[in-house]
């Protein structure tokens, strides 16, 4: 109770002061030490766009002469390591259009030249914090909230996602357009062509529109992060209340377009072993996807005999915790628009910022995946589905219908989902969703309904506070499934301290079956704040200071015991100027497991009360080096015995075409159960590209405790934009009998060609 009214007590304490601060004319000083969260712009920066009459060629040159003609932006200002301060890098950008598209160019000084440039790999969706980047954040409807994103690193590479208020992100979002770079001995240069159809912007009466935009770049080797209008590095640059003006353009009226994306596959399955017959089957397959935006704030997308032959294959766990496996969505077609589908509690990234309950009444995965008992998934064919989707300036509005084919013990199912979230002020909104899964004993004949329905609220106090709140109830039509979940969460994120308040509810019988929740029967309490110093004490290595403290709690709803405590103690958290990181931490932890709960790895731990306290270290490289590496250790006595984990990865791209990865994961027990010995989790990656749209991506992972060993190739070639093909092959290894040539395997061999065509 002590460090519970601590933790309240600097919490609301540090709230206090951050909402106090005015925007100052002078916001840091050599360290940064003064740096606080600042105010939007009263007046935005801005800039005229140039329009030509010619289409250009898109090569990362800029030899072109109507490149010269465009006005010049230059004045570049960091966010990041020194808030305020004009770029120690410089950046120029220049902006044209035609009737047919955006073009932005970037030319990306650099003291060191190409030596100076940091790309580990030619991933799609690169890590923001590993590469060298310029990206640019379009507000089309100049709303302040709505952000497309569009980046790209030295060699070509493309990230895209759609923001909305710099806190809900469609980070798989892929958009059409297209981007080439050239590297000099004086940095890289980026050219970009983004037609009209890809973006989303007002009808307007005028010709001439007005946009928000923002442009930004990550110079890795500082790692300095610098925008043209200039935002608090607690926040990002998708943060639109922050962005300046492009002004001048004269886009074409917004008119529907249609996306077409039909494919052919070929798939060879083939299983062997001793716990199924013997089997071979080839057979072919069509289908495909449309998308009409019907006009710039509503679009349709339809998707027929679906396929997800691209989708990389899930990675094994151990899982060591009372909280249940959230494995990401990985398949296209429900990637896009996915956050506003998905509103809910969940960890804020992977420290757990804010909790580490998770509770979502809708989560994609529900759909066209059928769990197996050792908690991996098969795929179940989509026959069909659409989904409708409006944004608007005033509110949000969305809806969903998937038709799931019957197979072997699973029936013909559809699943649907309707989401309304009205705009309140500026940054607030409130929300209702509503699933329905339905059952068929026959194409006619409902037999079982399972529905949810949620109502949300999500609201901005200042520009650092931000309050999320959920009520959820689940009901099935035979009876059971009745509960509730519900979830109210205070967080606090400014330049120097973070903070949060989460509490949770989840009742016995609550089943959203096409949701997802972490953990059930439990009333749940998180607690935790850190802060990011930047004293004047600290070597010229070091950037943050970031020690903390984190409580968490968890009663069981239906008798009100006490189930588990946490109090995770943070003194060293150090974040060098490379982005490398150490810290140091020490978990004292309250476990009570009665019978029926859960047990990690399904160990037979006896019933009772246990106390112990376990010490973790993490060290962690550059991730944007060519060899770089983790650890992760930890140890100390586990429920009635003792358990050290050790997990470790190393990377080395020694260019960007050629990249390896190696991760280990080894888990002693000491007497956990009964259990004494060994769980081991070994996998290799490794990516070849002659660019970044031809790749070879191979993975294989062994698992020694559940005796598994699964493998993943893939080439994939997209050869013009978002038409690809793909060349797959999978391989699962699963324990069987003794005589290992009798074990269980499974073998896919699939072709598959895509190709996109917009009218």
């Amino acid at each position: 109770m002590l460090f519970r009214l601590l933790l309240v007590a600097l919490f609301f304490g540090a709230f206090q002061s951050a909402i106090a601060q005015p925007a100052p004319a002078d916001t840091t000083d050599q360290r940064g030490q003064n740096a606080v969260v600042f105010a939007p712009p009263a007046v935005p920066n801005q800039h005229p766009a140039t329009q030509i009459t010619d289409n250009l060629k898109i090569d990362g040159r800029l030899d072109e002469r109507v490149w010269q003609q465009a006005a010049p932006i230059s004045q570049f200002i960091q966010s990041d390591p020194v808030q305020g301060q004009s770029a120690r890098h410089p950046t120029e950008v220049r902006v044209l259009f035609n009737r047919n598209y955006l073009y932005i160019a970037a030319i990306a000084s650099d003291s060191l030249g190409k030596r100076g440039l940091r790309v580990p790999n030619f991933r799609r969706d690169f890590d923001f914090k590993a590469h060298d980047l310029f990206g640019i954040s379009i507000d089309g409807f100049r709303d302040r909230r709505n952000a497309m994103v569009f980046m790209t690193n030295p060699y070509a590479t493309q990230r895209d996602l759609l923001s909305f208020d710099d806190a809900l992100y469609d980070a798989d979002w892929d958009g059409l357009w297209r981007v080439r770079t050239s590297r000099t001995d004086s940095g890289w240069v980026a050219e970009m062509q983004i037609p009209w159809q890809t973006l989303r912007y007002r009808r307007s009466q005028d010709s001439t529109q007005t946009w928000g935009i923002n442009f930004f770049r990550n110079r890795r080797a500082s790692n300095e992060l610098s925008s043209w209008s200039p935002y608090p590095r607690a926040f990002s640059a998708f943060r639109m209340d922050y962005a300046g003006l492009l002004t001048g353009l004269k886009p074409p009226p917004p008119s529907p377009n249609i996306r077409v994306q039909p494919y052919v596959l070929l798939a060879s399955d083939a299983y062997s072993g001793s716990e199924t017959d013997n089997s071979r089957t080839t057979k072919p397959k069509i289908g495909g996807d449309v998308k009409w935006a019907i006009n710039p704030n509503t679009v349709l997308d339809l998707t027929a005999n679906t396929d997800f032959a691209q989708a990389d294959v899930d990675r094994q766990v151990n899982n060591l915790t009372r909280l249940s496996v959230l494995f990401p969505e990985r398949r296209a077609f429900f990637l896009e628009n996915a956050s506003l589908f998905g509103a809910g509690l969940a960890p804020q990234n992977d420290y757990g910022d804010g909790g580490n309950m998770v509770i979502q009444p809708f989560f994609s995965r529900t759909i066209g995946l059928a769990q197996l008992p050792d908690g991996t998934s098969t795929p179940v064919p989509i026959d069909a589905g659409a989904r409708l989707v409006y944004r608007g300036i005033k509110r949000n509005i969305g809806g969903m219908l998937i038709r799931q084919r019957g197979i072997t013990d699973s029936p013909t199912t559809d699943f649907m989902v309707g989401r309304y979230v009205e705009n309140i002020g500026k940054q607030n909104r409130v929300g209702a969703l509503v699933t329905v899964k339905n059952a068929h004993s026959t194409a006619q004949t409902l037999s079982y309904q399972n529905t949810t329905a949620a109502v949300d609220g999500f609201f901005r106090f200042g520009d650092a506070l931000a309050y999320n709140a959920m009520v959820v109830g689940s009901s099935s039509s035979d009876g059971t499934g009745r509960g509730m979940a519900a979830f109210s969460q205070f967080f606090l994120r400014g330049n120097q301290f973070v903070g949060w308040l989460t509490q949770s509810v989840v009742t016995r019988n609550f089943t959203p079956e096409m949701g997802f929740i972490s953990r059930s029967d439990v009333i749940a309490h998180a607690l935790g704040a850190y802060v990011v110093k930047r004293p004047r004490w600290l070597p010229k290595q070091i950037r943050n200071f970031e020690p903390g403290i984190v409580f968490e709690t968890y009663h069981k709803a239906s008798t009100g015991y006490f189930q588990e405590g946490t109090f995770s103690l943070t003194p060293v958290w150090f974040t060098f100027q490379s982005g490398a990181v150490f810290g140091l931490y020490t978990t004292p932890t309250f476990q009570r497991l009665d019978d029926g709960d859960y047990r990690p790895l399904d160990l037979p731990i006896p019933s009772g009360k246990y106390r112990y306290a376990r010490v973790t270290g993490i060290l962690a490289s550059d991730p944007s080096r060519k060899f770089s590496w983790q650890i992760f250790g930890e140890t100390g006595p586990y429920y009635n015995g003792a358990l050290t984990t050790g997990r470790g990865s190393v990377a080395f791209a020694p260019i960007p075409h050629v990249a390896f990865t190696l991760r280990a994961e080894l888990n002693e027990f000491k007497n956990v159960g009964g259990f004494t010995g060994l769980a081991q989790l070994y996998s290799a990656e490794s990516r070849l590209a002659l660019n970044p749209r031809l790749q070879l991506i191979s993975f294989i992972q062994r698992n020694t405790y559940t005796d598994r060993t699964n493998y993943n190739i893939r080439l994939a070639w997209e050869f013009v934009p978002l038409s690809f093909l793909y060349v797959v092959y999978n391989q699962g290894t699963y324990a069987g009998t003794v005589d290992s040539r009798q074990r269980q395997q499974e073998q896919h061999m699939i072709g598959k060609l895509s190709y996109l065509r917009q009218f």
